[in-house]
């Protein structure tokens, strides 16, 4: 998951502001590192403000996990690589629109619940159910043209679904973000996005040879 950065054009009441940035300091410090005073700060409001919206900072977590949801779920929903007429060339499209947006500072292409799963996992479990949701409601909606593509393909595995595949997409981009981190180098999570595309396509074709 991935990408809203940008400041809303115009940035809204104090909680939007509070949540937008919760989204990129959390990208770029992590949520530990992350304090109410620094959020106030980068948000222009109170702390008093920060405490009407929220009861605490493990709640503005919750809260920025189904931010980071709902905002990418639009800016997925209308990205182009739902265009093509073919259910496996959208499925690869994808990849490649991930690929592409995996550009600048890796704070700015990395995915906030990612980041705040790996890190609260078992400290946090109410963040942690709130990145679930982001993470597998956006993986869903890959699953409808995979199985289009083994349908027009008259492929029958038994040991992979279109669930499994949408899931194993999500695998390949969450570690190339991690890799990116480690090694401080963006082209690493591009590498393996490249690798992913290979993958469905000798998927799709041995899969499609074994069944004919």
């Amino acid at each position: 998951m991935a990408r809203p950065t940008k400041q809303s054009p115009e940035r809204g009441g104090a909680r939007i502001r509070l949540l937008e940035a919760a989204r990129d300091l959390i990208r770029a410090q992590g949520y530990a590192a992350t304090t109410v005073d620094e959020l106030c700060l980068a948000a222009g409001v109170t702390k008093g403000a920060f405490f009407h919206h929220f009861a605490n900072k493990d709640a503005l977590g919750v809260a920025a996990a189904d931010y980071w949801a709902e905002t990418t779920t639009a800016f997925f929903a209308a990205a182009p690589y739902h265009a093509p007429a073919d259910a496996l060339d959208r499925v690869l499209a994808y990849v490649a629109f991930r690929k592409a947006i995996t550009a600048g500072e890796i704070a700015q292409f990395t995915c906030l619940v990612g980041t705040l799963a790996q890190e609260v996992y078992a400290s946090a479990p109410e963040i942690r159910e709130a990145c679930g949701r982001s993470i597998f409601g956006h993986t869903a909606t890959l699953e409808a043209d995979i199985e289009a593509a083994r349908r027009d393909r008259g492929i029958v595995a038994r040991d992979w679904s279109a669930q499994s595949l949408a899931r194993y997409t999500q695998t390949v981009i969450q570690g190339g973000f991690v890799l990116a981190k480690a090694g401080n180098d963006p082209e690493l999570a591009r590498e393996s996005l490249d690798h992913l595309d290979r993958y469905i396509r000798q998927l799709f074709d041995v899969a499609r040879e074994r069944a004919a």
